[in-house]
């Protein structure tokens, strides 16, 4: 790699270059001005983060004694570890005072997609993901069953699709109910001075029963081309046209029905991107500064036809009072950076690397000051702000040094105060147990906090560690410690006065192809009052949305309001580890189907993310189920099979042993693949193969359980070897 110096700073020149040629020109912000203003950032923070990284290790190697001790109490952990400093005093009810948020976080619930910033195509499928066809989103989905003939492969199924259509005239009889009669008989829709009509086939003309649930048409009145409706906030858009392909044969000449869908969208610099270097940040910041400029464009090849995607645009409509009015056609964006745990050589201060998170941060709030400006095609933020979430805190003195940079990179871009909105993720075990102080360190910035059951249960597993063998993975799902996790973070998030603030938010559905049982199952985050949920891709997007207009959110955080919990009770339940009960013995058969099933999935993420730079990615199991796969789920697996080999279920060689015959089973799955290189061939020369084994052998090693610098080093090697 090439470096400039600059100042103090030497810069890898793949940045350099980024920001003189693309970032600086037009954004008011001068190139020199920045880097010396930013050295001294560098100068300030720097030594702060490591402080804290050094606070991290010594609090585990005092929780690892705790445990280790023999006349330890497990009842005794709250006070051991408030005697520690790693438990502090509950702030108390501190209502967040966050301003300039816009609405699609302050108040809407909707679905939320996380999407790796580092492919351009990705990135613009989720940020016009804001709407999605219901139609297509059943058709092509097992949430419509193929039965009786009606099948999904090959050519237009009619069959299939009068069943879709059925499906969703009754979603609209449920959700947007006429006067009398069904969406199904309708045969017209017409816009008059009471507001919208409907003529159904036995001649009657019906309104709505909640005409407030009509908010907006396009076309003439008499014959709206769309018709726009409204349930909880989010918007429902009925596409007329007779001469559409469905629209011809459907009475009413419906051509599709389309969902607000993906509200929000976090732009990832994290979990689920591969950026090891300059040159792979350089890319991703360049398409945080197309989707902030909205001339950010991606071409491909698809059905044999070259196709270019771009950001969808704003488009206008009529009020039904006939006033103008605009619907927004964009998910709003915030990006996600890189948490304080890493460091970063394409800047360097006497030959040393810089904390990630820090130029991240201000690159990313540098790019943003052309969405700020309001000169391009759309904006992102209406109200003039900027989202960044910050992933893996450790509780609230760190989210006060995050506060900080904040405000030290507003006034190095001349920023007006708190324009730079926080993200919390609540997925380290220091945060969840001391949430309420870490929103009341950025009560005027906090927009977003979320549970993240993966990496929140690798960062138990490792803490704990020594507290005894982990119960199987699949069983730590129902432990008692993450149901009170998962209430405590709405519970929290309430009392602290998030609504109208900022979003409350839920984990992924990792079985993408799996929709019917994320239809069944995932209604259960809004009625646990959050007000979004991470889906794997814009279909999911679109059958999530669904469950928001079953569910009132709003009214569901009320009623939680009234009966929450109280946090000591929380924490207690927090604090009791997954463990095996001292009663129960795994069979030798349960033990490698545990370790088979982790040593597969680590294999099957590792391979693509250290030999082809593939951060996320969907992932077939050991029983060919395709999961999405991201650091999150690595960490855990990682983290699972190093406890159960810290407390000898298993041994080194058995753990090799499996990773080897688990190599081979991932050779085979991408065996279609003409780009894959093989690990089984031979072990010792896969770079892949042994970063997944260090993942395991060297996990109880990792600060707190963490697989970047691993990942990090061997797909350096991989780029350097190929």
């Amino acid at each position: 790699m090439v470096y400039e110096t600059i100042g103090t700073l030497t810069v890898a020149s793949p940045l350099a270059g980024f920001i003189t040629s693309q970032l600086a020109p037009d954004s008011g912000v001068d190139p020199e001005q920045f880097w010396a203003a930013f050295g001294k950032i560098v100068e300030r923070f720097r030594p702060q983060v490591h402080t804290y990284r050094n606070e991290r290790d010594d609090l585990q190697a005092q929780i690892d004694a705790w445990y280790q001790d023999p006349d330890t109490q497990p009842e005794e952990a709250s006070a051991f570890l408030r005697s520690i400093g790693y438990l502090v005093d509950d702030p108390g009810p501190e209502p967040v005072a966050t301003e300039g948020v816009d609405p699609e976080i302050a108040f809407m619930a909707g679905p939320q997609l996380v999407v790796p910033v580092d492919n351009a195509r990705y990135a613009l499928n989720a940020a016009n993901a804001r709407w999605g066809s219901l139609y297509d989103a059943f058709y092509g989905t097992d949430a419509i069953d193929e039965s009786g003939g009606a099948g999904r492969a090959g050519p237009y199924n009619p069959v299939r699709g009068q069943r879709v259509i059925e499906r969703v005239r009754s979603l609209l009889d449920s959700h947007i109910p006429l006067v009398s009669g069904s969406h199904a008989d309708a045969v017209a829709y017409a816009v008059s001075e009471s507001g919208l009509q409907v003529d159904l086939s036995d001649g009657v003309s019906a309104g709505l029963a909640d005409p407030e649930q009509f908010v907006g048409y396009t076309g003439d009145a008499s014959a709206p081309e769309t018709v726009l409706l409204r349930k909880h906030g989010l918007h429902i858009e009925l596409i007329i046209n007779r001469n559409h392909d469905i629209g011809r044969d459907d009475p009413a000449g419906i051509a599709d029905v389309m969902m607000e869908s993906a509200l929000t969208t976090i732009m990832d610099l994290e979990d689920s991107v591969a950026a090891v270097d300059a040159d792979d940040k350089a890319l991703a910041y360049t398409n945080w500064l197309g989707l902030m400029q909205g001339n950010l464009t991606a071409s491909f090849a698809k059905g044999g036809q070259s196709i270019t995607r771009s950001l969808n645009v704003d488009t206008p409509a009529t009020d039904p009072s006939g006033n103008p009015m605009t619907v927004r056609r964009r998910s709003v964006m915030l990006i996600r950076s890189v948490g304080l745990h890493m460091d970063t050589d394409m800047v360097q201060v006497d030959g040393q690397p810089i904390p990630e998170t820090i130029i991240d941060v201000a690159v990313a709030a540098w790019c943003a000051v052309f969405d700020l400006a309001g000169t391009g095609p759309g904006r992102n933020s209406q109200t003039g702000s900027v989202y960044v979430v910050i992933p893996k805190l450790h509780g609230p003195r760190e989210t006060a040094l995050v506060r900080d940079l904040f405000t030290a990179i507003e006034d190095i871009l001349g920023l007006p105060a708190n324009t730079l909105k926080m993200g919390i993720m609540d997925e380290e075990r220091r945060t969840s147990l001391n949430l309420g102080a870490c929103i009341a360190e950025a009560s005027e910035r906090v927009v977003f906090i979320n549970t993240g059951f993966l990496d929140r249960t690798g960062d138990d597993i490792h803490t704990t560690m020594d507290a005894g063998p982990m119960i199987p993975k699949a069983e730590i799902k129902t432990s008692g410690w993450l149901t009170a996790y998962e209430e405590a973070n709405v519970a929290v998030g309430l009392a602290m006065g998030l609504p109208g603030h900022a979003q409350i938010g839920k984990g992924m559905w990792a079985r993408p192809d799996d929709m019917a049982a994320m239809l069944d199952e995932k209604i259960g985050h809004p009625r646990a009052g959050a007000t979004t949920a991470w889906v794997p891709s814009p279909t999911a997007a679109t059958l999530h949305a669904l469950h928001y207009l079953e569910v009132d959110v709003a009214a569901r955080q009320r009623e939680l309001a009234a009966s929450s919990a109280s946090r000591d009770a929380a924490v207690e339940a927090m604090l009791t580890p997954a463990v095996l009960p001292p009663d129960r013995e795994l069979s030798p058969a349960e033990i490698q189907r545990e370790l088979d099933n982790n040593a597969q999935g680590i294999l099957g993420y590792v391979t693509r993310w250290v030999g082809h730079g593939v951060g996320c990615s969907k992932v077939p199991d050991i029983d060919n189920v395709a999961l999405m796969e991201d650091r999150a789920t690595l960490r855990i697996s990682s983290q699972h099979i190093a406890n159960w080999l810290h407390h000898g279920l298993l041994s080194e060689e058995q753990v090799v042993e499996a990773m080897r015959r688990m190599a081979s089973v991932v050779d085979g799955q991408n065996a279609d693949d003409p780009d894959y290189e093989p690990m089984s061939g031979d072990f010792s020369a896969s770079i892949p193969f042994s970063a997944a084994l260090a993942l395991v052998l060297e996990g109880r090693d990792q600060p707190n359980g963490y697989t970047e610098p691993i990942l990090t080093a061997h797909r350096r090697r991989q780029k350097a070897a190929n």
